[in-house]
């Protein structure tokens, strides 16, 4: 089974480096964009560039079969959390797609959820812990796995990142001069981009479809040691907890099913070290 042709819905700042690099390991690449602008520089990079808008009603831009007739469509878009009917309209968004995607021919599929499926009190989870969202764009994830998982002709293997940084995306810029911050205890469980591309482009080489991975470093840092290290490393002014805050409620991602099953060594093991 050679698998030659992806499309990646979603050219942001994961799907465009991830297009990159398939690119230059020999793959055809079509990549979505809502940004006319990006046409001409995703072009440039050896991509063939699509404008496309996921609807609730369907798909809408040119060439949707042409963007569609691929061996494995990647789904990286945002559920759209601030939007307040999010848990309908994200899921309606990703099962028309599929439709569409099926009458293609499209019979495997990566989506990038998130460890937001879980709740902050779930404490240590692992990818066979039953998700229970307390957030609007939790509960429209898991509505879309759960779909994903249905269907009998379409193999998902579904990504659950946790934080991400890396590239523009500085962690030390999210708490930067906030004061009295509760919960530093609690661990943060994050993932460099660097490793999430070289994760997805393992399931791609070696063909694992039908799985669910959690991606998250290795180590598992306190709040407060984390985005204090991070503002100290990247020049932003250095948030203060609580000195009693506490730990709070957390949860704690495991990462050993991907690493064991695509024989995986994080390049950044240690958020510390991002």
């Amino acid at each position: 089974m050679f698998m030659n042709k992806i499309a990646i819905l979603g050219a942001g700042w994961l799907g465009w480096p991830l297009a990159k690099s398939l690119v230059e390991k020999g793959y055809t690449i079509n990549a979505s964009t809502t940004s006319p602008e990006k046409i001409k520089p995703l072009a440039a990079d050896g991509i063939r560039p699509f404008l496309i808008n996921l609807l609730t009603t369907g798909p809408e831009g040119e060439a949707l079969e042409s963007f569609l007739k691929v061996d494995v469509l990647l789904i990286n878009i945002p559920s759209g959390r601030r939007d307040p009917r999010v848990e309908t309209n994200f899921p309606k968004k990703i099962k028309t797609l599929i439709s569409l995607a099926e009458n293609f021919g499209v019979t495997r599929c990566i989506f990038v959820s998130s460890t937001g499926v879980f709740s902050d009190a779930q404490g240590r989870v692992a990818e066979t812990t039953n998700p229970m969202p307390t957030t609007n764009s939790g509960k429209a994830l898991v509505n879309v796995e759960k779909h994903l998982r249905s269907l009998s002709n379409f193999q998902t293997t579904i990504i659950r990142p946790g934080g991400l940084v890396g590239g523009d995306r500085l962690a030390g810029r999210f708490l930067a001069g906030k004061k009295d911050i509760p919960n530093g205890n609690a661990p943060v469980n994050m993932i460099h981009r660097k490793d999430l591309i070289h994760i997805i482009l393992k399931i791609i080489d070696q063909k694992v479809f039908g799985k669910t991975f959690h991606c998250v470093a290795d180590q598992s840092p306190t709040r407060r040691d984390f985005y204090r290290e991070q503002a100290k490393k990247y020049g932003f002014e250095i948030p203060e907890f609580l000195p009693d805050g506490g730990t709070g409620p957390f949860k704690i991602i495991g990462n050993d099913l991907v690493k064991e099953t695509l024989n995986y060594e994080f390049v950044f093991g240690d958020p510390m070290e991002f």
